[in-house]
């Protein structure tokens, strides 16, 4: 990813805990092997450090009493996250207690020290601190016998393994996923355009799936608080949009001219407000959508807000226009895996080089733009009342990773996944994001597939691949989960 521009304004956090297990009676047949595999358990524990968690060391489970004793220790150390170290054989009696009554997402590391026995000089006593994988059958098949999922499991070797340390860094950016939904508090204010039947949202169901709270507000609290915005606020906050953004002659859309200084002086004033509006309100995301009276206040006020949006995106805040809930959500999933969020939807079609454009008129996560973000000041927002700054620019190139949040018939909530590849090329300069959205096996027969999974109209749009990571997540809160591929 490109250098960050905007710094995040929290911290991400996770708590994870940490417990070994073993076999009591080995202890007393190989002198040494505990402490060893104590060792060995250290050394994971090591490995989540520069991960920025916080780990909870519960120590070494052995037989079914210490794991009866420890369900509850962890049940009360408000855990976002477990890992199981399979530290050696040991016996499903030592798991099963804990498979059975754990209510967050445990997941099992089998690390084992050495690449290969040395075979030469192999004993039982080396066999036992690299049998790490000899008991996982066991707890995956009492998992389920226990009603639940199959737990993931980290499989590799303890010391120099690239795709480990990638598995366990995936995990660790899952609990930060998984902490902050569950707190998450999501403002909300307006209603979907009316028209837009994809956006309605059971606000009760979001918080079923998902943990987060629907924080119910008035644009009203936006336009007392836009009273209070002093002209030395305004004039910080025009400087910091001016160090972020660059401010071009149109180009070709007659809508279009250059970043005029009332527009920037309405931007500025508005994204103060909503600084202000986020912090008393407490919230760690906002859906809006909102008219107002015709030449009023308000309505300058609330069809202003792409700039403030923006900034506050990239700064971990994600900001959803056209009161879409559902993709706040999904934008809040790929900040907290630090790959951007950005609001997006599919754009024209282009048959002769076979990619379609994929942007929207904002917000947007600035911290995933392929160079500097342009402002420009437009004559009128197309489909939508007012006029003013609004932010263009492309998404990085290389790979990327959309999430839809839709509702299928019975009414659960759905991820629909897609990989693909931002490009290099030129964009409409129109004042909204575009990237060029390359996907497999073609265009026509991309786009064909994704519709087919029943998304919203707007998607999450982030870098990198990840889409095996969504579906963890998918599978950790039980929700369905469709990859389209090629």
């Amino acid at each position: 990813m490109s250098t960050i521009r905007i710094a995040r304004r929290k911290p991400l956090h996770a708590r994870i805990g940490v417990f070994g297990v073993g076999f009591h009676a080995y202890w007393p047949q190989f002198d040494g092997l505990l402490d060893e595999l104590l060792g060995k358990l250290a050394v994971f524990i090591d490995k989540l450090q520069p991960h920025g968690v916080e780990v909870v060391d519960f120590g070494m489970v052995d037989d079914a009493e210490s794991a009866y004793a420890l369900l509850p220790r962890l049940k009360a150390a408000d855990l976002d996250l477990v890992f199981c170290d399979m530290l050696t054989y040991a016996t499903s009696a030592s798991f099963a207690a804990i498979a059975r009554g754990l209510d967050v997402p445990l997941v099992l590391v089998a690390l084992q020290p050495r690449a290969a026995l040395d075979y030469s000089r192999a004993s039982t006593y080396m066999q036992l601190c690299n049998d790490d994988f000899c008991s996982v059958p066991e707890f995956t098949g009492v998992a389920i016998r226990m009603g639940r999922r199959p737990p993931p499991v980290i499989l590799g070797m303890l010391h120099d393994d690239p795709a480990a340390e990638a598995e366990i860094r995936q995990w660790c950016q899952i609990a930060k996923v998984l902490h902050d939904l569950q707190r998450a508090r999501i403002g909300h204010f307006g209603h979907p355009i009316e028209h837009m039947l994809d956006m309605q949202t059971d606000q009760t169901a979001l918080t079923a799936a998902f943990g987060c709270h629907i924080v119910q507000t008035e644009a009203d609290d936006l336009l007392r608080l836009e009273r209070t915005v002093t002209e030395s606020e305004i004039v910080v906050k025009k400087q910091q949009i001016l160090n972020l953004f660059d401010t071009p002659n149109p180009v070709s859309d007659p809508l279009t001219t250059r970043l005029t200084d009332a527009d920037l002086d309405v931007a500025a004033r508005v994204a103060v407000a909503l600084d202000k509006f986020v912090a008393e309100k407490r919230l760690d995301g906002l859906a809006y959508y909102y008219a107002g009276e015709a030449g009023s206040p308000l309505r300058q006020l609330v069809t202003n807000l792409i700039v403030g949006n923006s900034l506050l995106t990239a700064a971990g805040f994600p900001m959803c226009g056209e009161s879409d809930l559902k993709t706040c959500i999904a934008m809040l999933i790929m900040d907290r895996l630090e790959i951007g969020g950005s609001f997006a939807e599919f754009h024209p079609i282009d048959f002769r080089e076979g990619f379609v454009l994929v942007g929207h008129d904002g917000p947007h996560h600035l911290n995933i733009a392929e160079g500097k973000p342009v402002l420009r000041s437009l004559l009128k927002y197309h489909g939508k009342p007012g006029s003013g700054a609004s932010v263009e620019f492309k998404i990085q190139e290389g790979p990327i990773t959309m999430l839809s949040i839709s509702v299928t018939r019975d009414g659960r909530f759905k991820f629909v996944i897609a990989e693909g590849a931002s490009v290099h090329g030129p964009i409409p300069p129109t004042g909204n994001t575009n990237t060029r959205g390359y996907f497999q096996p073609d265009v026509r027969t991309f786009l064909k597939r994704w519709v087919a999974e029943g998304p919203t109209h707007h998607f999450a749009l982030g870098v990198g691949h990840h889409a095996q990571t969504l579906l963890q997540i998918a599978e950790i809160l039980d929700v369905p989960a469709a990859v389209v591929t090629g």
